[in-house]
């Protein structure tokens, strides 16, 4: 499902911002890392890192890829770390499985604890009020002798602070196809409503969602990179 993303240009991007906003320094934490791709691209930007997750088999591989960095199998909404670092980093929406308004403010809470002053948390998330429930994004991989279609797409009720990521797997294979369906319960939370919980601890800062160019958020677009600099 993650064969269309280009990695490397999310870290160099932020890396970008951090040089723009950070405090200089080069100890990194990664939240909902995953196998550690974005983790990768960081250490080659000269960075330490460390990576957290709750699941193990995507740490294992993390570790494979990325040795020189250090893994915790944590929670990011009630994550402890032993030193403090200058940047934290939460990539592809994952900041939206913290599930509800009370456990954001918790992993809001606890990154502000583990960055260093002046340090850089960074992430990207989806405005609630700006969904539309009929758009589906979709691409297409081809791997050994089948071809796989990939569907997501955000659906909001209209109301409350759940949302969730509809995702679907096309998988053909000699003229036989099977389909999966999944959904992920995610928290649902306009930006104002984050530049509410984020303003007591950080400076905010909004760009829009484009990894080439750093342009400020147009208050149009449902999609954003937030910036937040530890007061």
């Amino acid at each position: 499902m993650c064969a269309d993303i280009n990695y490397k240009a999310q870290s160099d991007y932020v890396h970008r911002l951090h040089q723009l906003f950070g405090n200089k320094g080069n100890h990194h934490l990664d939240l909902a890392c995953g196998t550690g791709p974005h983790i990768r691209h960081f250490i080659d930007n000269g960075y330490q890192c460390h990576g957290l997750d709750i699941n193990l088999p995507m740490l294992d591989l993390a570790q494979l890829r990325c040795p020189e960095a250090s893994f915790m199998l944590q929670n990011m909404c009630d994550f402890t770390i032993e030193q403090r670092v200058d940047i934290i980093t939460c990539f592809l929406y994952s900041i939206h499985y913290s599930d509800s308004i009370g456990k954001l403010k918790s992993c809001i809470g606890r990154v502000y604890a583990a960055l260093n002053q002046g340090g850089v948390f960074c992430f990207n998330a989806v405005e609630k009020n700006k969904i539309n429930n009929h758009s589906v994004v979709r691409h297409t991989a081809d791997c050994d002798d089948s071809h796989f279609v990939f569907s997501s797409g955000w659906h909001y009720c209209g109301s409350g602070e759940k949302q969730s990521l509809k995702l679907s797997i096309e998988k053909s294979t000699r003229q036989v196809t099977q389909l999966w369906h999944d959904e992920h319960p995610m928290v649902a939370v306009s930006f104002g409503e984050l530049q509410q919980l984020l303003s007591p601890c950080f400076d905010v800062y909004m760009f829009e969602h484009d990894y080439d160019k750093i342009l400020t958020w147009d208050t149009r677009s449902g999609n954003a990179i937030f910036v937040c600099v530890k007061k």
